[in-house]
């Protein structure tokens, strides 16, 4: 009994000593599939990445580990049309992407594709957006 006790308090510290978990995540809170791409500096170049296919009620870890930026960007389309765009134009591709620098894509061979920005703030470690039904006529919804 003492040894189970002991191997148990064990495992308890352990697991209490590792570190804590930090991701930039993606819950898709519509009740239709939706398919995301982000984009994000790594402080030297532009990097944008897609695409996750999350279904209505999933989540979705984008980037993994404690986020290196304050501004993320983000753009997502579901299965219906529906767009959650913004400003900050990016460089995309029709299938799986990760495409360093964000200008000339069409020269390129990339599409150009408005992301909507996600401000995590300086001190932030980890951030998770919850992707909402768009309203009529917004350009996005976020967080």
């Amino acid at each position: 009994m003492k040894a189970a006790f002991v191997a148990l308090a064990a495992l308890f510290f352990g697991l209490a000593a590792l570190p804590a978990h930090a991701d930039f995540r993606l819950c898709n809170s519509t009740a239709n599939r939706v398919s995301v791409a982000i984009a994000y500096t790594d402080g030297t170049n532009w990097i944008s990445e897609g695409w996750w296919n999350l279904k209505a009620s999933g989540c979705e870890t984008l980037v993994r580990g404690p986020l290196a930026a304050e501004f993320y960007y983000v753009y997502a389309m579901d299965e219906r049309g529906a767009e959650w765009k913004g400003k900050a134009f990016m460089c995309t591709r029709d299938r799986e992407f990760r495409i360093v620098g964000r200008n000339n894509c069409f020269v390129r061979g990339f599409d150009r594709t408005g992301f909507f920005e996600i401000d995590t703030g300086k001190e932030a470690k980890n951030w998770t957006v919850q992707l909402t039904d768009p309203n009529p006529g917004a350009e996005h919804s976020g967080p």
